[in-house]
């Protein structure tokens, strides 16, 4: 099941950023291709008003109907370019060109061209590639033989003017540009599946956790009823038994249900207390209180159960620290700690509670003398239902009591712990925020 959520998750991610990417890598090529279109466009509308007779079978004293001159220098950055000046039967009559090719390839070109039913297009010729653009030539030119500068002139009507733009390096720029974004793309898909893979295993890693944890509460709440729930089937099938006789009689089968009937009652209610402090916020109606005599007050209840067990109890308490929160939970904390010390220390051992304050914040700890905790279970010892010591199991403890402290102090914004020297002590602590 977490497989194929860390799967959905990698895929789901991996499209949007890709989906992203080949958005943003578009935008750019567009506007790149768009610009490079619009300046070779540009410098064909500004080629194909040039006129200047440099290679031609005859001479154009390029001169229009109305006798204006029309001789326009063509820049330096537009060499690779070239006119052609067809008649009405298009007829290659003049070529204006600074490219030094055959006479031949200007002719193909001006075929293209006049084959394309286009205004504007592509053509490829003599290796490169080329854009043109036709324009009809308004009234008439006069031409006089270039041979005989004396010559007779003659006016030619109907022309037409094909201005060619080699576009070669500017489509090797635009589809290197493709090539570098496919690159880039590639790399970047295996980058992101590499993070998304990462970023997956950490996201899905605490639902994994809460899962299990949720499955192994179901798994222990369900052993924890189970046997009272059989002592009460066991004690009811001894009253069915014995259906004649009277209730007095069968007393010690009624007790044994009532016992167990109040032993699921206190799981129940550990368990939804348990649930209500999990999921609460914050309490927004803490006041503030003297935790020191809520300290005091609390192992002045129980100290007599520790004397009664031969432990020594040993206080260091600061007077008057005041802090903001709710007394009666936290003296149920206190009182978890303390019977939790009691029940794990050592005969003729010894507890030490310790209450102190610091500039910022108020530090709670109850040692006990014990044969501590081992790594092993120093790390499991707030989950719920659990007990280090297996003995422990029917002592009346259900391994709630530490889960519900934990819950307590964080939603108090503080935090609890728990230390240990094996052979030694165990120390519970908490730590609140002043």
């Amino acid at each position: 099941m977490f497989k194929k959520l860390r799967n959905r998750f990698i895929l789901l991610n991996m499209v949007i950023i890709s989906i992203m990417m080949i958005a943003a890598f578009s935008v750019i090529y567009i506007m790149t291709y768009v610009n490079t279109q619009n300046e070779n466009y540009s410098k064909l509308q500004n080629l194909s008003s040039t006129v200047i007779p440099t290679r031609s079978p005859i001479h154009i004293l390029a001169r229009t109907s109305d006798d204006q001159n029309v001789q326009v220098m063509i820049p330096k950055d537009y060499t690779l370019s070239f006119n052609v000046i067809l008649d009405g039967s298009n007829r290659l009559i003049s070529v204006h060109s600074f490219v030094d090719m055959p006479e031949e390839v200007f002719e193909n070109a001006a075929r293209f061209a006049t084959d394309s039913n286009n205004e504007s297009a592509r053509i490829s010729l003599n290796g490169k590639l080329w854009l043109f653009i036709k324009q009809d030539i308004k009234g008439s030119l006069v031409f006089r033989d270039n041979g005989d500068p004396f010559g007779s002139t003659k006016r030619i009507n109907n022309l037409t003017q094909i201005s060619f733009l080699d576009i070669t390096e500017s489509q090797k720029i635009l589809t290197q540009l493709l090539l570098t974004f496919g690159a880039i793309g590639i790399v970047m898909l295996f980058v992101i599946w590499g993070v998304s893979v990462f970023f997956a295993k950490r996201a899905v890693a605490p639902v994994e956790v809460s899962y299990d944890k949720q499955k192994q509460f179901i798994a222990d709440a369900s052993h924890e009823l189970k046997t009272p729930i059989a002592v009460i089937n066991a004690n009811a099938d001894a009253l069915l038994t014995n259906k004649k006789d009277t209730v007095e009689s069968q007393e010690k089968w009624i007790g044994y249900i009532k016992a167990e009937t109040d032993r699921m009652s206190k799981l129940v209610s550990s368990l939804l207390y348990l649930a209500k402090t999990e999921h609460a916020e914050t309490s927004t109606e803490s006041l503030p209180f003297n935790l020191s005599d809520t300290v005091r007050d609390t192992v002045l209840l129980m100290e007599a159960v520790a004397y009664e067990t031969g432990l020594i109890l040993t206080q260091h308490i600061e007077p008057n620290i005041i802090i903001n929160g709710e007394s009666e939970k936290l003296a149920q904390v206190v009182k978890i700690l303390f019977d939790n010390a009691i029940k794990y220390s050592d005969s003729n051992g010894g507890i030490e509670i310790t209450l102190k304050k610091s500039r910022h914040q108020v530090v709670f700890s109850i040692t006990n003398t014990s044969m501590g905790i081992s790594k092993e279970h120093l790390s499991k010892i707030f989950d719920r239902f659990y007990r280090p010591d297996p003995s422990r199991t029917y002592d009346g403890s259900y391994g709630l009591g530490l889960p519900i402290a934990k819950a307590i102090i964080e939603n108090m914004g503080g935090k609890i712990y728990a230390m240990s020297v094996e052979g030694q002590s165990t120390t519970f602590t908490f730590v609140l925020h002043k």
